[in-house]
């Protein structure tokens, strides 16, 4: 230690009492203290009021610390409600939910519980709990949907009809996930299919029927020993037989892609597929059958190039085969249902048609009477041959035999009233005004080709036998194939296979070798693949069967087409 004071010590140094020292002094300015450094006064504004200086404010302390802990605080909370999202949905009322909620609601309550048309109970709660997963009203509703099934399948049994009492309850089985209701129809349904001594009259009518040579059919072998196992699955006499029935359909399948009989070859393998669904040799015939399918293939499309060749290069007819009405026609005679060849076919038609137009802009009738005679070979109810035809004089009121209504008839007369459509009368103008009202009202009706004489076609066509020059008849008839479009197309959307069917049948007709009819074939086999479902789900087998062999004439390669097959046949 120095030893050293400090001047302010005092001795003796006690305990010292803290004091607030003087209220008044508080206001006072501290004695300024010599740092040794230059002193500096800066004014103070005045107070407007007057009265003392108030102190100087107090310098703001700085918080910077603040903005990471509100980051924080942001990051944490927008975590929160990424996790707790499902939730807070829940809470929020979603319009587009709750309106397939009630559809589905409407549907259960009108009996339409199940199907493939997006319009079913089914469908539509289902739809509702993939748009929300955690619905409770979709689940509820899915239950009701199985328990109506259940009680579809109760009234299908008691009424005998064990096919839809089977679909019915599988459907129930799928969204209730079994339970003493279905095990109990389960095992009533067994017992229906399988009552005492019934299971030995249909193993005698099988064994009977293949000793006749009767495999396929509802009488047949086949479906006979499939009904026995249905019943009974552990039946081995039953199960023998249908063995010796799939070897027996796979002989004559192999001798059909021998003769190289696709189309019966198909059906054949598909036939075993359905009711032998595990025969052993069912991949071996399946690899036969596209091998052959390729072989065929690579020489159908090596004509078809042929053809579109020589449509290239004008040869669309002629003698030999050097041409493209020679190479379609040969692709027809190995594939009679080639969707390629018959629109090359149209193509020859319509090449036909531009050269008989050019040469009435010739003034040369004769040679479009014939050209129009050979397409007509080809296309004979093409809207655009119809419109040529109308063109030549005569020609169209002779051809228009087909369904010519009576007041047509009164105008056109013998045939020659058309020869003066270079010099129509008002009388004629209006009956043509008239005509074309009633094909634009007939359009309108969906009466494109029927009925006979009231149909647009034939309308039109009338129309044209009086001024083959009037433009609204001429562009009502060549926009008909539009206009069958978009009604084929409402038919798909509305589930209305047949009708969709026959409207394609007019589209072939009125525009053979359009281009668009492909994209419209394969829908048409798409939709009847839908309906082949739609029957299965309401036990109609059969049916069901039927339409799918209408899907493989429509789209044989259709991905969908053979599962649907295998669905059917295994019932799931």
């Amino acid at each position: 230690m120095s030893g050293r004071r400090d001047s302010n010590d005092h001795e003796p140094r006690g305990r010292t009492e803290p004091t607030l020292g003087r209220l008044d002094d508080l206001d006072k300015p501290a004695p300024p203290v010599d740092d040794g450094l230059p002193h500096f006064v800066v004014d103070e504004p005045r107070r407007r009021t007057g009265g003392p200086t108030p102190p100087p404010p107090r310098r703001a302390r700085k918080r910077g610390w603040l903005i990471p802990v509100l980051v924080l605080v942001l990051i944490g909370a927008a975590t929160g409600l990424y996790l707790q999202q499902d939730r807070l949905r829940n809470l929020v009322p979603s319009t587009e939910l709750n309106d397939v909620l009630t559809q589905a609601n409407q549907a259960l309550d009108a009996g339409k519980l199940d199907g493939t048309q997006g319009d079913s109970a089914r469908e539509l709660f289902e739809k509702a709990r993939d748009q929300q997963p955690d619905s409770d009203q979709a689940r509820d509703g899915l239950r009701r949907v199985g328990q109506a099934e259940i009680a579809r399948a109760d009234q299908a049994l008691s009424a005998g009809r064990l096919d839809e009492a089977d679909a019915a309850l599988g459907v129930a089985r799928e969204l209730l996930g079994g339970g003493n209701d279905v095990e109990q129809l389960s095992a009533r349904l067994s017992q229906a299919r399988n009552p005492q001594g019934h299971t030995e009259s249909l193993v005698d009518q099988a064994q009977q029927a293949f000793a006749a040579g009767k495999l396929d059919g509802d009488d047949g072998a086949g479906a006979l020993y499939r009904r026995v196992l249905d019943a009974d699955k552990s039946n081995a006499v039953a199960a023998r037989g249908l063995d010796k029935v799939g070897d027996a359909l796979a002989t004559q399948a192999r001798q059909a892609i021998a003769d190289n009989d696709r189309p019966k070859a198909n059906a054949l393998v598909d036939r075993i597929a359905i009711l032998v669904p595990g025969y052993g040799d069912l991949p071996s015939l399946r690899a036969s059958l596209a091998e052959n399918r390729k072989q065929d293939d690579q020489a159908i499309t090596a004509l078809i190039q042929q053809g579109n060749d020589a449509m290239r290069a004008g040869r669309f007819t002629g003698d030999g085969d050097d041409n493209a009405l020679a190479r379609f026609r040969a692709v027809l005679a190995t594939d009679p249902d080639n969707a390629d060849a018959k629109a090359g076919l149209g193509q020859v038609a319509q090449a036909l048609i531009v050269q008989a137009n050019a040469a009435l802009d010739s003034e040369d009738d004769a040679q479009a009477s014939r050209l129009l005679d050979q397409a007509a070979k080809l296309a004979p109810k093409s809207a655009e041959l119809a419109a040529a035809r109308a063109r030549i004089g005569g020609g169209e009121s002779k051809s228009v035999k087909r369904g010519t209504s009576s007041d047509a008839v009164a105008t056109t007369g013998n045939g020659d009233t058309a020869e003066a459509s270079l010099a129509v009368s008002p009388e004629q103008k209006a009956k043509v005004a008239a005509l074309v009202g009633r094909a634009q009202a007939a359009v309108t009706r969906g009466d494109i080709m029927d009925p006979p004489g009231d149909s647009a076609y034939d309308l039109y066509r009338n129309a044209l036998a009086i001024d083959g020059n009037d433009p609204a008849a001429r562009a009502g008839l060549q926009g008909l194939p539009g206009q069958v479009e978009k009604l084929m197309q409402q038919a798909v959307a509305n589930g209305n296979v047949k009708r969709a069917e026959d409207l394609y049948a007019t589209l072939s007709d009125l525009a053979p070798g359009d281009a668009s009819q492909g994209e419209m074939r394969h829908r048409l086999g798409s939709a009847w693949i839908d309906s082949a479902l739609q029957r299965s789900s309401q036990g109609d087998r059969q049916g069901a069967f039927q339409a799918l062999d209408r899907a493989r004439h429509y789209a044989p390669d259709d991905p969908r087409l053979q599962g649907a097959y295998e669905r059917i046949a295994t019932g799931r």
